[in-house]
């Protein structure tokens, strides 16, 4: 079973404090140990902004290894976007974090999540009025695959 959590948060500082906050209500709600939320920021400081999906959108997540205890999803929505260095597709407003197990499970995931993204996902979070929305959105798009 999949954890499901959303929130909005007030402007943040710089892209690695918007991924700490994101990855942070995985770890709220048990879906990741407290190690998560940095492992989440070492993955783009290795990698660089590859996480950066779309226009405005990253997928937080990190190597189940480096703390995943569950499957757990979480969309936090920016007051105000950051910058993470990404080419064609910053400034970042809305950030989904998603913790998972094992491999199988965190590919799993980011395959439901590309196919939920392609499908007008991202739209209809910024289009979520509420945190509540927010959370409703991201479980309907879960249980549908």
């Amino acid at each position: 079973m999949t954890i499901v959590d959303a929130a909005t948060h007030p402007p943040v500082q710089n892209w690695p404090d918007a991924v700490r906050a994101a990855a942070q209500l995985l770890v709220d709600m048990g879906s990741a140990a407290s190690s998560y939320p940095q492992a989440c920021v070492d993955v783009v400081h290795e990698h660089g902004p590859y996480i950066v999906l779309t226009p405005g959108l990253a997928l937080v997540h990190a190597r189940p290894e480096t703390g995943g205890v569950r499957m757990g999803v979480a969309v936090l929505r920016l007051d105000r976007p950051v910058h993470f260095g990404h080419e064609t597709n910053d400034p970042v407003d809305l950030l989904v974090a998603f913790s998972s197990p094992d491999h199988q499970a965190h590919v799993e995931t980011l395959s439901h999540l590309a196919r939920a993204l392609g499908a007008g996902l991202a739209e209809r979070l910024r289009a979520a009025e509420s945190v509540g929305s927010l959370r409703q959105t991201v479980k309907e798009v879960l249980d549908a695959d």
